[in-house]
């Protein structure tokens, strides 16, 4: 509930804010790379999902450089190692939606989801019913991943 009676819109991009805040857990930034970060998604489909983001301002993979979607996919790499170790699930969903109409929720700065699964978890829930089951919260996450990280 304090997640929620707490969420502000400031009007900018998300992801450029997190990249230049110096509170990494307020914005739930796990790591920091020359050319993409990995975060916490804040409206998660499953505990754990993830985000590889571009470091730099694109929207589409044209505009990205070749080194920044390969930044972008080692960390992909890094967050199902680390979720592996940590949550032990069974499968994972890695995936990119570039614009509104594929389902993107940021349409203008290029990121993917690492999304861990289980047998018997709640699928696609959240896409269907527009709910959100989580077993732990956000910060809770954010400290086992952190720890994981060594920092």
């Amino acid at each position: 509930m304090p997640y929620i009676t707490a969420a502000k819109t400031s009007g900018g991009c998300v992801f450029c804010e997190a990249i230049s805040g110096s509170d990494d857990r307020e914005s739930l930034l796990l790591a920091r790379r020359s050319r993409a970060f990995l975060i916490l998604n804040r409206y998660p489909y499953a505990a754990g999902h993830l985000m590889a983001v571009i470091n730099r301002h694109v929207g589409s993979l044209p505009e990205a450089t070749p080194d920044e979607v390969a930044g972008a996919m080692e960390l992909v790499t890094l967050a199902v190692s680390l979720l592996t170790v940590e949550y032990r699930p069974e499968g994972f969903n890695v995936g990119l939606n570039q614009g509104r109409i594929a389902g993107a929720g940021i349409v203008d700065h290029l990121h993917l989801h690492v999304v861990p699964r289980w047998s018997g978890d709640n699928s696609f829930i959240s896409v269907v019913g527009n709910t959100r089951v989580l077993p732990e919260d956000l910060e809770t996450t954010y400290d086992r991943l952190k720890g994981r990280l060594g920092g």
